[in-house]
């Protein structure tokens, strides 16, 4: 045997020695991810004739069932359906598709007499985890655990990796306890850690380089440079920060704040996006985090002022809905039901709409029998949550005081349907999402396939930022008056005290510093950091992408616009280069109160 042949066969029985026997240390960032449906430009094709309407999708072609001026599909195994209607002054097919909880919008065009096509791309279920570990033994690791989804890792307090013989171990806390959130192994030959992770499956982690979107842009993100945003095919008009009276030296130096923000702790911001539109231009579009201008985003609970919209819109469209309508005559086809309890008569949309209707349904009590996160985990029970809700019992009258309840603005977007007698996203399709050129959207549905009020719309960015936008220009978007002005000015009036703030048709309204004073703000708040945060006196909207959902962050996302930009908008007067100093804020949001009206004129 030559020398050269003892060395190759040495080397070989090392390397393999090295792949067959555990690292020293798992120290750095791995990643796992599992994604499922969601279609993406999938081509629909439908063809008339006079046998009936048929689809082209998939590979598959398909009847379609013509019925009250609807046509529907469903496709096998789950894949999903779709639901629309021909326009006459159009000529196009416009609806939805189905899938995974969710609708999204779906037009075809007319390409000749009886055939119509269009593409279909609705949201994939998507989970995502980051694991970034540090030794602090041999056989045991700091762990921080990152779910940009939902925030798992912060809701399961992660904090550590442990091995035992070739077990691993993810601690955490479960019930205020310490336990093994995760349990599994290491795999040599593949590099791979595997875990069970919470009852959500079996993940395996690869390792992660520098450019993770675990990282707000790459780890070592070098220096920021402000670039205008581009002018694009959706309604928006773009400008610059200079030219829009905003201080770019201090809008740089806040994104790069933001690039180079450690995320070695679990409570770290998740900044996703930050908009700015001043003077009704787009001037600042930046991304972190992996998230970019055409990925649809959950914006939670901000989605309930999106409901407010399409209530004004149908109102202004001509609806016969007002503030002040009945809410079990309107849910009950237009007369009460013969056995209403005598307290419910007096319920109002508008009450609804001001998270005052009474019913006992307070999201922060776990208690409460109308409590959003009990609805949801009971929806194979009581699919129907608009029929739940019509069924809880009250907690006080009608209008006394406002308690946050998610099932409220659910049920004004079921009066929405009922007034008008169609699914709720048809109008909202017609009466905003066209007008105000949105791009994709996923709307989501409860158990029953009603369209959800309460929150988990997925938008795109610069289309959330258009409903700041939009009340900013008290309900009009490019010229067209979406919602009526007074309508608009009593979604952002002070209506009620809620969390230490104050609250008007599903917005916010706040007092934040700036200067030497006091201006107004309307808000959406989203669990997370999915906020729109918009001032009139100073002709600003902003718009935040947020993944703070189970961390105590979630409500500190926003403080960047009161802290950092606030202090960067000039107006008339101001020197061009007056110096940009940060504000203090302390953020009063989440704290309790009393709930109780608003005294005076609103």
């Amino acid at each position: 045997m030559s020398v050269r042949t003892l060395r190759l066969l040495v080397l070989c029985a090392l390397a393999t020695n090295a792949l067959s026997s555990e690292p020293a240390d798992f120290g750095g960032l791995w990643k796992a991810q599992r994604r499922s449906g969601g279609l993406e430009n999938v081509r629909l094709l439908v063809m008339r004739s006079t046998e009936g309407y048929r689809a082209d999708v998939l590979g598959s072609n398909l009847p379609i069932v013509l019925a009250d001026g609807k046509l529907t599909l469903s496709l096998p195994g789950g894949q999903g359906s779709f639901r629309g209607r021909l326009e006459k002054q159009s000529g196009s097919i416009v609806g939805h598709w189905f899938r995974g909880g969710a609708a999204s919008p779906v037009t075809l065009l007319p390409e000749r007499a009886g055939r119509w096509s269009g593409t279909v791309t609705t949201a994939p279920d998507e989970l995502t985890f980051f694991l970034l570990l540090r030794a602090d033994g041999p056989d045991s690791w700091t762990a921080v655990l990152r779910n940009p989804e939902r925030d798992l890792g912060s809701l399961w307090r992660v904090s550590k990796l442990e091995r035992d013989a070739g077990a691993l171990k993810l601690m955490g806390q479960d019930g205020g306890k310490d336990a093994a959130i995760g349990e599994g192994s290491f795999d040599p030959e593949r590099g791979q850690i595997t875990l069970s992770l919470g009852g959500r499956g079996t993940f395996d982690f690869s390792r992660e380089g520098d450019d993770s979107s675990f990282y707000p842009r790459d780890k070592q993100p070098g220096k920021y440079g402000y670039r205008p945003p581009p002018a694009l095919d959706d309604g928006w008009q773009t400008s610059t920060l200079a030219a829009t009276d905003i201080d770019q030296p201090a809008l740089e130096r806040l994104i790069q704040q933001l690039l180079e923000m450690p995320m070695d702790s679990a409570d770290a911001p998740q900044y996703g996006a930050v908009l700015i539109a001043r003077h009704g231009k787009l001037v600042l579009e930046e991304y972190f985090h992996g998230e970019h201008r055409d990925r649809l985003h959950n914006i939670r609970s901000a989605g309930k002022s999106v409901t407010s919209v399409l209530v004004g819109a149908v109102m202004q469209d001509g609806a016969p809905l007002r503030p002040s309508s009945p809410v079990y005559q309107v849910m009950n086809g237009g007369a009460f039901p013969q056995d209403l309890e005598a307290s419910k008569r007096g319920m109002t949309l508008e009450h609804l709409l001001t998270m005052s209707s009474g019913y006992f349904c307070d999201d922060t009590n776990e208690q409460a029998p109308g409590n959003e996160d009990r609805i949801w985990d009971s929806q194979e029970e009581h699919p129907d949550f608009y029929a739940f809700t019509l069924e809880l019992p009250l907690a006080t009258p009608p209008g006394e005081k406002s308690v946050y309840c998610s099932m409220q603005p659910n049920l004004a977007l079921g009066m929405v349907g009922r007034s008008t007698k169609s699914f709720p996203l048809d109008p909202f399709d017609r009466l905003v999402a066209r007008p105000m050129r949105l791009g994709n959207y996923a709307w989501a549905l409860d158990g029953a396939g009603n369209a959800y009020g309460g929150g988990g719309l997925m938008l795109l960015p610069r289309d959330f930022l258009k409903f700041g936008q939009l009340m900013l220009n008290q309900g009009a978007w490019n010229g067209r008056q979406i919602l009526s002005r007074e309508f608009a000015r009593q979604s952002i009036a002070s209506q009620y005290h809620l969390r230490r703030i104050t609250y008007g048709y599903l917005w916010w309204a706040e007092d934040l510093p700036y200067k030497n004073r006091t201006v107004r703000a309307f808000l959406a708040l989203g669990n997370g950091g999915n906020n729109i945060v918009g001032i009139p006196e100073l002709d600003l909207v902003v718009a935040l992408y947020g993944a703070n959902y189970g961390s105590r962050t979630t409500g500190k996302i926003r403080e960047i616009v009161p802290r950092s930009i606030l202090p960067a908008v000039r107006e008339p007067g101001d020197g061009k280069h007056a110096p940009v100093v940060e504000q203090e804020y302390v953020n009063p949001y989440g704290r309790s109160d009393d709930g109780s009206r608003v005294p005076g004129p609103r």
